[in-house]
């Protein structure tokens, strides 16, 4: 059996994921579909609305065979991070396609400015240059690639997958890419009929407003209860008021610090303290990832610590996931874990420490960890 890969966060699951898997299903039909779907935090430095559990449910639900964590230290941390994880565990499971969203649907020239900004010897220093000039990081990468190829990716998903291939360039990867046309409007917030992006969805839900266009109707039941990085603000609060030392935690930068002891003070809300922040050289998601590690304490030493891949975590399966798991785990170089009282491991224990602040409020999801879920209970991998 031959499987697909897909890497997602289904923050929440919408039409457009649900279009993206029903894409792949038409023309690999035979294939086992392997996800590599972020914990209970996410890439832009925010708690996932609805936890990992649930979030496993809908996409098993909706054709995903096998689902996989993607731990912490690479789930919350910029693109390349993200993808060196998320792509390592694929291959790791012998996955032979990841097939992402592409605003522009141009794999060539996705390849081309991957390899530009991994092989080309003029690239790191016009980065440098750019930055001096006051660009932020984002922006001053996107001037190289430009400068250097006349292509240019200023799109979520493009952005994503260029760090995907760099991955896979970078470490010999024998996977290979594809992409599908992403057909929703990336740029709106706002609900977009039956395609809207998760951005607007979750602002819809912040706004109490009706999201069943864009959602499947059997995701509906799942959006109750959920989780919000407002909530999170008042402890959030105290720890840097209380931290001597915030230059500790990972992406905290010389200077930024201080910023922070400043403004933590006045600040009513979390939006209110990201906005005073905010600035042309620390960006939005830049600030939300900062802002996340110091809550879940995790510190540059940490982030040292975690760079490679120790263990892939099953968070569940259908039988299909079943028979490609019991056919690849023997050839898989690093434990796989479907019952975590049975592996220790000190970037899965930093992983349920964040569960347990992730479930500070709701008290729903701790309590999933300790045992397997629905499709683990009845199909132990044998």
């Amino acid at each position: 059996m031959k499987a697909i890969g897909i890497i997602a966060e289904y923050n929440p699951f919408h039409k457009g994921h649900l279009y993206h898997i029903e894409k792949i299903k038409e023309k690999y039909p035979d294939y086992a579909l392997v996800l590599v779907m972020s914990g209970n935090f996410t890439e832009r430095g925010e708690c996932a609305i609805i936890d990992k559990w649930k979030r496993c449910e809908i996409a098993l639900c909706h054709g995903v065979d096998l689902v996989l964590e993607l731990p912490y230290p690479f789930s919350t941390q910029s693109a390349d991070f993200f993808a060196e994880g998320a792509i390592t565990i694929l291959e790791k499971m012998k996955v032979e396609k990841v097939i992402f969203g592409s605003e522009s649907n141009a794999l060539d020239d996705l390849e081309v400015i991957a390899r530009t900004q991994l092989d080309n010897e003029e690239f790191d220093p016009l980065v440098k240059i750019y930055s001096k000039m006051g660009k932020n990081y984002p922006t001053a990468i996107s001037l190289s690639v430009f400068d250097l190829t006349g292509k240019s990716v200023n799109t979520p998903n493009d952005l994503l997958g260029v760090s995907y291939l760099k991955a896979i360039y970078k470490n010999h990867y024998s996977i290979q890419a594809e992409t599908i046309q992403r057909i929703n409007n990336y740029h709106k917030k706002e609900l977009d009929g039956e395609i809207s992006s998760a951005t607007a969805i979750r602002e819809a839900l912040k706004k109490g407003e009706d999201v069943s266009c864009s959602v499947p109707k059997d995701t509906l039941p799942y959006l109750v209860n959920l989780h919000f990085m407002e909530e999170y603000f008042p402890i959030l609060k105290y720890k840097i008021m209380t931290t001597d030392d915030l230059s500790i935690y990972q992406t905290v930068e010389e200077g930024i610090d201080k910023v922070l002891k400043k403004e933590i003070s006045s600040s009513t809300s979390y939006q209110e303290f990201i906005q005073k922040i905010k600035s042309k050289r620390y960006t939005y998601n830049k600030i939300s990832r900062m802002l996340l590690h110091i809550l879940c304490g995790f510190t540059k030493d940490l982030a040292n610590e975690f760079t490679k891949i120790s263990y892939i975590r099953i968070l569940g399966f259908n039988e299909i996931g079943r028979e490609y798991l019991n056919q690849q785990k023997k050839e898989v170089d690093v434990p796989i874990i479907s019952k975590i009282t049975k592996y220790k491991d000190p970037m899965l224990e930093f992983e349920m420490q964040t569960t347990k602040i992730y479930d500070i409020f709701k008290n729903d999801c701790i309590g999933k960890e300790e045992r397997k879920i629905l499709y683990q209970r009845k199909n132990n991998i044998s």
